[in-house]
């Protein structure tokens, strides 16, 4: 793929207006019809084209209106001609209809304020290559782990970003299972629109049942001969209540024999953590109602040890069925912690997506491409004013920090911003209208692409995300935007979805559809600290504003990927069904702090390629397909990985880096992994060689796996009956004993990976990858400073008690690092080392 220029990046937005006509023809074979089309062109140029060929000349245009719905969605010839015959009317052949106009302005009434139709199964699109790929792949897992146990129940994890169409094609894997029974899981409620209108609207769905709590349906009531789905969040359907007991409305769910059970919006699994990341800055009290509000209710109710749903799931979910499936845009956790195996996996990835767009236009020109409607993202970072650092700057390298530069008081109409002038100088900087700013970019003679400023940018803002901090600093940016002054944005409609008074789940997504219409006429802005961020369409979202910090890749490009649905119209002139105009080619991201905003990119390209043993190769791949502009405080120009990697590292420390082999997370001691070490003799005698290890006393193993599986069986116990009061003592000391243990075996392994930095510095060669700081040629002195051998080490890897991937970013952050510090003293460490990959390293060495 050749390197876009930045005016390429920078392409200018198509316009497209879908119009619906209709038009009759003054002579005997056409009396009393009228012919009903559609177009994304003038309707006279179109007629006077369309009928020119037939030397047509008696022809009158009887209307010209917008094919637009009050909701924003738009509809097709073919539905009024659907509607008008649905009323009575003779469809007499192709286009033409037997009525008059003013019965096709009823119809168009009626659809116009209508809501869009459900259950009418008129969709007919086929699978898309990748999805049949996951269903065939699935399918072909489940069915060999059946073949070789019948009592076991399979996983699979399609770890596939946002359209790829997990609702549809999840169907169509029930299907081939000639699965009955589909029960669709989620922590987040907001998702349901989806599941309902796939299953609803495609034909392959015809007789198919939905039902869920919104729907109103008595699930004992269902058509038995009908498969059926059963859409729930897990804190209503699987919480209990305060006895420990099964809610008694959910009763019935725990006696189906299901099919198939879908886990949806996955990486939530661990919803605590994500509560956190979504709602920090909030007092504990004021977090806990937000994420209430986010997830719904009940969510207190659930078990407090689930962070990983597939390992406990028949501890969690006391029900029966045939196999489960995973669906994630983001399991990162999942793929790095090895939680599914490799043939547990289908992958789907944005570079996928973009690469399967490219290669289908090479291969098929003139094709309507089914990748097509799928923007391209374009990320664009700014280095803002060092007067709007100063005011909020934090953290170990004194980075802007977003959360208190919008830090905000208040609700409602008294929410205020704590540096409100400062804000408003933000607000004047991205339209361009900041009076010092400007004075710079006439001494430079460059004015470079702010958001709302630049032309070729504009249009991508006319319906805009803006994620903040809080509740608080969303209805005081609302308020500020209002404020008389600010005139530039009083065009904008802006909805603030944050806080109770926005609505739970889908409540939330009403407002912002009615305020964006069919999004042509409107323009809007969209104001969120966390609702709206997942699982939720809205097509003309072309852009997002990061306006507050986020820890975790997942999380910001959960919120980045809202800006990338497609929205585009099918056969625009009603006379090719292959025709497609894309309303939104590419879509962008804007962020205000350079190095969190690179370090996310950087971090979640890497996630995307654990197996990469090149973090640079990885960031190049998923940039190839996702620009990046960076503007430095005078010019904006484009940054390749290596720059990337550059930039999200700046200012790491030596200090950083050893935090990073301290983590947790470079060490798997779960029971699993712990079983692994005590079968392998060879493993156990390595173990026992690291340093403190025999001072955990004998069989330490073996008791931490005992006393888990007691303490499991006493949980199971506790389902069934109330445990006595020595049990309930039993079961806590129990539990805290075998968590405590399994803490100083993780201590003593973390332990031992700190020694890795230390032969890292002593050894000649710089390492890339973890697999290269185990296959140098330098295995007495690894002995020396970790105290175990190299085929030692080599063996615990292969048991996965060291988290490879994570341990591949400590050392190549390590390498980073090192080569920055002896480039800046003019010495190049190990010159090319990036450009090969692991064996033609080593290979280079000898």
């Amino acid at each position: 793929m050749n390197k876009p220029t930045i005016e390429e990046i920078l392409a200018p937005k198509p316009e497209f207006r879908p119009r619906l006509y209709a038009y009759s023809i003054a002579d005997a074979t056409h009396a009393g019809l009228v012919k009903v089309g559609q177009t994304t062109r003038e309707v006279k140029q179109r007629l006077a084209e369309q009928l020119r060929t037939a030397a047509i000349k008696n022809y009158r245009i009887e209307l010209d209106e917008s094919a637009e719905r009050d909701d924003g969605s738009i509809f097709s010839d073919f539905e009024v001609r659907a509607a008008l015959v649905r009323k009575g009317f003779e469809k007499v052949e192709l286009e033409w209809m037997r009525c008059a106009v003013a019965d096709v302005r009823t119809v168009l009434a009626e659809l116009r304020t209508g809501q869009r139709f459900s259950g009418t199964h008129h969709e007919t699109f086929g699978m898309r290559r990748e999805q049949a790929d996951a269903v065939d792949k699935t399918f072909d897992y489940y069915r060999s782990i059946r073949a070789e146990n019948p009592d076991t129940v399979p996983r699979f994890l399609w770890n596939a970003k946002m359209r790829f169409g997990k609702t549809f094609t999840a169907y169509q894997l029930a299907k081939k299972l000639g699965a009955r029974r589909v029960l669709v899981l989620t922590f987040k409620p907001a998702v349901e629109d989806a599941w309902q209108t796939d299953l609803e609207n495609h034909v392959d769905f015809d007789g198919w049942q939905y039902l869920s709590r919104a729907s109103g349906s008595d699930p004992t009531q269902i058509d038995r001969m009908q498969p059926v789905v059963y859409f729930g969040s897990f804190q209503d359907l699987l919480g209990r209540d305060a006895a420990g007991n099964i809610k008694a409305k959910n009763e019935w769910l725990h006696t189906v024999n299901w099919d198939l059970v879908v886990f949806d919006e996955y990486h939530f699994g661990a919803w605590r953590d994500t509560a956190k990341e979504l709602f920090e800055g909030e007092d504990e009290a004021v977090a806990k109602k937000e994420a209430g509000i986010e997830y719904g209710e009940g969510l207190e109710d659930m078990n407090e040890d689930l962070t990983v749903l597939s390992e406990k799931e028949t501890e969690f979910l006391p029900i029966t069925t045939r196999a489960y499936l995973y669906l994630s845009g983001t399991p990162f956790k999942a793929l790095a912690t090895g939680e599914f195996i490799e043939e547990q996996i289908f992958n789907w990835t944005y570079t996928d997506e973009q690469r399967a767009k490219e290669a289908f236009a090479a291969a098929h020109p003139g094709e309507r491409n089914p990748y097509g409607a799928l923007p391209q993202m374009r990320l664009l970072t700014y280095q803002m004013p060092d007067e709007l650092v100063a005011v909020a700057s934090a953290g170990e390298f004194d980075e802007f920090d977003l959360n208190e530069f919008f830090a905000a008081t208040g609700t409602g109409a008294g929410a205020r911003f704590m540096h409100k002038s400062d804000v408003q100088k933000w607000l004047d900087i991205i339209r361009g209208g900041h009076a010092p700013r400007a004075v710079e970019h006439l001494k430079t003679g460059t004015r470079p692409p702010f958001p709302y400023s630049d032309v070729r940018l504009l249009p991508y803002l006319q319906h805009a995300f803006w994620f903040l901090p809080n509740v608080a600093a969303c209805h005081a940016m609302a308020n500020l935007l209002a404020e008389r002054h600010n005139t530039f944005w009083h065009d904008y409609t802006v909805i603030a979805a944050a806080g109770a008074a926005a609505g739970i789940g889908l409540a939330a997504l009403s407002p912002v559809r009615r305020a964006i219409g069919s999004g042509f006429e409107t323009k809007t802005i969209t104001l969120s600290c966390g609702k709206l961020t997942t699982g939720v369409t809205v097509p003309q979202w072309s852009s997002i504003l990061m306006l507050r910090n986020l820890k975790s890749p997942e999380t910001y490009f959960q919120a980045a990927f809202r800006v990338q649905s497609p929205w585009s119209i099918r056969n625009p002139n009603g006379d090719d069904p292959n025709e497609e105009e894309v309303l939104k080619p590419i879509c962008f991201v804007f962020d205000f702090a350079p190095t969190r905003a690179l370090r996310q990119l950087s971090e979640y390209g890497i996630g995307l390629s654990p197996g990469e043993p090149n973090p640079e190769h990885a960031v190049r791949d998923l940039v190839s397909f996702l620009p990046v502009l960076a503007y430095d405080g005078a010019n904006m120009t484009q940054i390749d990985a290596g720059g990337i990697l550059d930039i999200a590292m700046a200012g790491t420390s030596a200090t950083l880096l050893a935090r990073k082999w301290e983590s947790a997370l470079l060490v798997n001691v779960d029971n699993d992994t712990l079983r692994r070490i005590m079968d392998n003799p060879d493993a156990m005698a390595a173990v026992e060689r690291i340093e403190g290890w025999r001072a955990l006393g004998d069989n330490i193993i073996e008791t931490i796996i005992n006393k888990s599986e007691k303490v499991k069986a006493l949980k199971n116990k506790a389902k069934d009956k109330e445990l006595s009061a020595k049990e309930k003592k039993e079961l806590s000391d129990e539990e805290k004993e075998y968590k405590s243990k399994r803490k100083l075996v993780q201590e003593k392994l973390i332990k031992f990976a700190t020694r890795i930095p230390a032969f890292m510095y002593l050894t000649d060669f710089r390492e890339n990858t973890l697999r290269d700081v185990i296959t140098k040629l330098e295995p007495d002195l690894f002995l020396a400073v970790t105290g175990l051998t190299v085929q030692d080490f080599h063996l615990l890897v292969s048991l996965k008690v060291f988290n490879t991937e994570q341990m591949n970013q400590a050392v190549f952050a390590f390498r980073r690092y090192e080569d920055a510090s002896l480039r800046y003293t003019g010495i190049e460490s190990h010159s090319g080392l990036a450009h090969y990959g692991l064996y033609d390293t080593v290979v280079a060495k000898d």
